[in-house]
Protein backbone atom coordinates (compact mmCIF):
# COMPACT_ATOMS: atom_id res chain seq x y z
CA UNK A 1 0.00 0.00 0.00
CA UNK A 2 1.28 3.49 -0.84
CA UNK A 3 1.63 6.50 1.45
CA UNK A 4 -1.75 7.88 0.37
CA UNK A 5 -3.54 4.72 1.40
CA UNK A 6 -3.93 3.40 -2.14
CA UNK A 7 -3.76 -0.34 -2.58
CA UNK A 8 -1.60 -1.90 -5.24
CA UNK A 9 -4.35 -3.39 -7.44
CA UNK A 10 -5.95 -0.92 -9.88
CA UNK A 11 -9.67 -1.27 -9.17
CA UNK A 12 -12.04 1.67 -9.52
CA UNK A 13 -12.92 3.47 -6.27
CA UNK A 14 -16.52 2.38 -6.71
CA UNK A 15 -16.42 0.24 -3.59
CA UNK A 16 -16.05 3.24 -1.29
CA UNK A 17 -17.57 5.96 -3.44
CA UNK A 18 -21.24 4.91 -3.29
CA UNK A 19 -20.98 4.34 0.45
CA UNK A 20 -19.50 7.78 1.15
CA UNK A 21 -21.08 9.84 -1.64
CA UNK A 22 -23.59 11.64 0.60
CA UNK A 23 -20.92 12.34 3.20
CA UNK A 24 -18.50 13.72 0.58
CA UNK A 25 -21.26 15.87 -0.86
CA UNK A 26 -22.08 17.26 2.61
CA UNK A 27 -18.39 18.03 3.21
CA UNK A 28 -18.04 19.64 -0.22
CA UNK A 29 -21.15 21.77 0.40
CA UNK A 30 -19.64 22.97 3.68
CA UNK A 31 -16.40 23.90 1.91
CA UNK A 32 -18.28 25.85 -0.75
CA UNK A 33 -20.68 27.60 1.65
CA UNK A 34 -18.63 30.81 1.59
CA UNK A 35 -18.70 31.11 -2.18
CA UNK A 36 -20.80 33.71 -3.94
CA UNK A 37 -24.29 32.86 -5.18
CA UNK A 38 -24.35 31.43 -8.69
CA UNK A 39 -20.81 30.09 -8.30
CA UNK A 40 -19.83 27.79 -11.17
CA UNK A 41 -18.53 25.07 -8.85
CA UNK A 42 -21.13 23.40 -6.62
CA UNK A 43 -20.86 20.50 -4.18
CA UNK A 44 -22.03 17.91 -6.69
CA UNK A 45 -19.56 19.11 -9.31
CA UNK A 46 -16.74 19.13 -6.76
CA UNK A 47 -17.47 15.56 -5.62
CA UNK A 48 -17.82 14.30 -9.20
CA UNK A 49 -14.61 16.01 -10.30
CA UNK A 50 -12.78 14.50 -7.31
CA UNK A 51 -14.12 11.08 -8.29
CA UNK A 52 -12.85 11.54 -11.84
CA UNK A 53 -9.44 12.61 -10.57
CA UNK A 54 -9.20 9.48 -8.45
CA UNK A 55 -9.42 7.53 -11.69
CA UNK A 56 -8.82 3.81 -11.47
CA UNK A 57 -7.26 3.98 -8.02
CA UNK A 58 -8.06 1.35 -5.44
CA UNK A 59 -8.13 1.93 -1.70
CA UNK A 60 -7.43 -0.46 1.12
CA UNK A 61 -9.92 1.23 3.41
CA UNK A 62 -12.21 4.19 3.98
CA UNK A 63 -9.35 6.20 5.50
CA UNK A 64 -7.23 5.96 2.37
CA UNK A 65 -10.19 6.94 0.23
CA UNK A 66 -10.91 10.06 2.31
CA UNK A 67 -7.26 11.09 2.26
CA UNK A 68 -7.10 10.79 -1.52
CA UNK A 69 -10.46 12.55 -1.92
CA UNK A 70 -9.23 15.44 0.27
CA UNK A 71 -6.15 15.87 -1.91
CA UNK A 72 -8.27 15.71 -5.08
CA UNK A 73 -10.73 18.32 -3.74
CA UNK A 74 -7.81 20.50 -2.67
CA UNK A 75 -6.33 20.38 -6.18
CA UNK A 76 -9.72 21.21 -7.73
CA UNK A 77 -10.37 24.15 -5.39
CA UNK A 78 -6.83 25.50 -5.86
CA UNK A 79 -7.05 25.17 -9.65
CA UNK A 80 -10.42 26.93 -9.58
CA UNK A 81 -9.00 29.70 -7.36
CA UNK A 82 -6.01 30.16 -9.66
CA UNK A 83 -8.31 30.55 -12.65
CA UNK A 84 -10.32 33.17 -10.73
CA UNK A 85 -7.09 34.91 -9.72
CA UNK A 86 -5.93 35.08 -13.29
CA UNK A 87 -9.28 36.44 -14.42
CA UNK A 88 -9.45 39.13 -11.79
CA UNK A 89 -6.51 40.42 -9.78
CA UNK A 90 -7.50 42.29 -6.67
CA UNK A 91 -5.82 43.61 -3.55
CA UNK A 92 -6.95 44.40 -0.05
CA UNK A 93 -7.08 42.67 3.29
CA UNK A 94 -8.00 39.03 3.59
CA UNK A 95 -9.93 37.26 6.29
CA UNK A 96 -8.24 34.10 7.49
CA UNK A 97 -10.69 31.95 9.46
CA UNK A 98 -8.67 29.01 10.75
CA UNK A 99 -10.39 28.87 14.13
CA UNK A 100 -13.70 27.36 15.12
CA UNK A 101 -15.45 24.09 14.48
CA UNK A 102 -15.63 24.46 10.70
CA UNK A 103 -12.65 26.41 9.38
CA UNK A 104 -13.33 27.78 5.94
CA UNK A 105 -11.20 29.40 3.33
CA UNK A 106 -14.14 31.34 1.93
CA UNK A 107 -14.37 32.73 -1.55
CA UNK A 108 -10.99 34.47 -1.73
CA UNK A 109 -8.98 32.74 -4.49
CA UNK A 110 -5.78 34.43 -3.31
CA UNK A 111 -6.22 32.90 0.13
CA UNK A 112 -6.90 29.42 -1.28
CA UNK A 113 -3.72 29.57 -3.36
CA UNK A 114 -1.69 30.97 -0.44
CA UNK A 115 -2.97 28.27 1.93
CA UNK A 116 -2.12 25.60 -0.65
CA UNK A 117 1.44 26.90 -0.97
CA UNK A 118 1.81 27.17 2.81
CA UNK A 119 0.49 23.61 3.24
CA UNK A 120 3.12 22.36 0.81
CA UNK A 121 5.84 24.04 2.91
CA UNK A 122 4.34 22.68 6.13
CA UNK A 123 4.22 19.17 4.63
CA UNK A 124 8.00 19.27 4.16
CA UNK A 125 8.44 20.23 7.82
CA UNK A 126 5.65 18.26 9.46
CA UNK A 127 3.71 15.93 7.13
CA UNK A 128 1.26 14.75 9.80
CA UNK A 129 0.17 18.27 10.79
CA UNK A 130 -0.16 19.22 7.11
CA UNK A 131 -2.36 16.19 6.48
CA UNK A 132 -4.67 17.06 9.38
CA UNK A 133 -4.88 20.65 8.09
CA UNK A 134 -5.59 19.45 4.53
CA UNK A 135 -8.46 17.27 5.76
CA UNK A 136 -9.85 20.13 7.89
CA UNK A 137 -9.50 22.94 5.36
CA UNK A 138 -10.12 21.26 2.03
CA UNK A 139 -12.27 18.23 2.85
CA UNK A 140 -14.12 19.84 5.75
CA UNK A 141 -13.57 16.98 8.16
CA UNK A 142 -13.93 17.58 11.89
CA UNK A 143 -10.97 16.87 14.18
CA UNK A 144 -12.56 13.55 15.09
CA UNK A 145 -13.14 12.61 11.45
CA UNK A 146 -9.59 13.62 10.50
CA UNK A 147 -8.22 11.56 13.39
CA UNK A 148 -10.18 8.54 12.22
CA UNK A 149 -9.15 9.01 8.58
CA UNK A 150 -5.48 9.24 9.55
CA UNK A 151 -5.55 6.58 12.25
CA UNK A 152 -4.61 9.09 14.97
CA UNK A 153 -5.94 9.48 18.45
CA UNK A 154 -8.30 12.41 18.98
CA UNK A 155 -5.73 14.11 21.25
CA UNK A 156 -2.95 13.74 18.66
CA UNK A 157 -5.19 15.13 15.92
CA UNK A 158 -6.02 18.14 18.11
CA UNK A 159 -2.30 18.75 18.73
CA UNK A 160 -1.49 18.40 15.03
CA UNK A 161 -4.32 20.79 14.11
CA UNK A 162 -3.26 23.34 16.75
CA UNK A 163 0.30 23.29 15.44
CA UNK A 164 -0.80 23.46 11.79
CA UNK A 165 -3.24 26.30 12.50
CA UNK A 166 -0.55 28.31 14.26
CA UNK A 167 2.07 27.54 11.62
CA UNK A 168 -0.28 28.46 8.77
CA UNK A 169 -1.42 31.68 10.45
CA UNK A 170 2.20 32.76 10.85
CA UNK A 171 3.09 31.76 7.30
CA UNK A 172 0.05 33.49 5.82
CA UNK A 173 0.55 36.62 7.92
CA UNK A 174 4.17 36.92 6.77
CA UNK A 175 3.06 36.45 3.13
CA UNK A 176 0.92 39.61 3.20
Amino acid sequence: MSETGRAESPEPPGGFFPAVYDELKRLAAARLAGERAGHSLDATALVHEAYLRLGAASFADRSGFFRAAAVAMQRILVDHARRRQAAKRRGGARTIALDGDAPALGADPDLVVDVDAALERLAREDPSSAEVARLRLFAGLSIEEAAEALGLSRATAFREWAYARSWLATALDSAR
